[in-house]
């Protein structure tokens, strides 16, 4: 059973990567959607409280997306109490985007679990989206991808993502929940960068080097300290294996098989993902 039309989802992140194919989703089925972002109106923003009692007016349901990761220090706490004030303004559903294997996350996800209120938690795998549309296009463009080689890893397709993340705010059933969603088979970054030469017609090629050198080279680049100290994390430790095994956590909510990587590449190839530079905000 589904919740009623009339309810309003207010979508965080809705500029970013899976919020905004949420909200697209949302609203193509007719569902009430209320953008969550420092742009719309009224405002959110997570580093201003203020913004918040505003952004949750009459909603009921909501997806919470928190920039940039929930294993930064202190994201735990400022989910817990914007959760803890979504109750209180009468939120009955809450769906938490989190990532698969980090530890830090975890805090997070149980600060959220424990409100009083059906949560839905999505762990999320590396999305394949993040070598077209993030912090990893420049590198794929640059044609050699250089990083520390971590384990095989079952990339997912984020329009996977949004899709079980709308099913799970406007469906009955999947209250307390915690879904794995990966894609459906895993891959080395020499094999992922060798997928993507063949649908794009780049060359591209993956490049081994130690974790010093790819934290070297981020600071060279300006990349913020707290962002450096993340990425280098999530590249060494979340890699480490523990991720390696696909789940079929997508079809049990789908009826479908998460969609693999060759197919991604080959319809984002085609979309001319790899033809240009730009990069979204997050």
């Amino acid at each position: 059973m589904t919740t009623n039309s009339e309810d309003l989802t207010l979508v965080l992140g809705a500029t970013g990567k899976t919020g905004s194919r949420v909200a697209r989703r949302l609203t193509a089925v007719g569902h009430p959607v209320r953008l969550g972002s420092r742009s719309a109106q009224p405002s959110f923003d997570w580093e201003d409280p203020t913004t918040w009692s505003g952004a949750l007016d009459g909603v009921s349901a909501v997806y919470i997306a928190y920039v940039p990761d929930l294993a930064l220090p202190g994201a735990a706490e400022v989910i817990g109490a914007f959760a803890d004030q979504a109750v209180a303004a009468g939120v009955r559903r809450l769906a938490l985007l989190s990532g698969r294997g980090e530890t830090e996350a975890g805090i997070a996800e149980r600060r959220v679990q424990g409100v009083d209120a059906d949560v839905t938690v999505l762990r999320a795998s590396w999305f394949n989206q993040n070598f077209s549309e993030s912090f990893l296009l420049p590198a794929v463009l640059s044609g050699v991808f250089a990083a520390p080689a971590g384990r095989p890893e079952p990339f997912t397709d984020v329009e996977d993502i949004a899709e079980v993340a709308a099913a799970v705010l406007t469906q009955d059933g999947h209250a307390g929940k915690v879904y794995e969603l990966t894609g459906p088979r895993s891959l080395t970054f020499a094999e992922a960068m060798a997928e993507i030469s063949a649908a794009s017609g780049l060359e591209v090629r993956y490049q081994e080097i130690t974790a010093d050198e790819f934290r070297a080279g981020l600071e060279s680049e300006g990349t913020p300290p707290e962002l450096v100290d993340l990425f280098v994390y999530l590249f060494t430790e979340v890699l480490d294996g523990r991720n390696s095994v696909p789940t079929d956590d997508v079809q049990q909510v789908l009826g479908r098989p998460a969609r693999g990587f060759s197919d991604w590449a080959r319809e984002a190839a085609t979309a001319g993902a790899w033809s240009a530079a730009t990069l979204p905000v997050h």
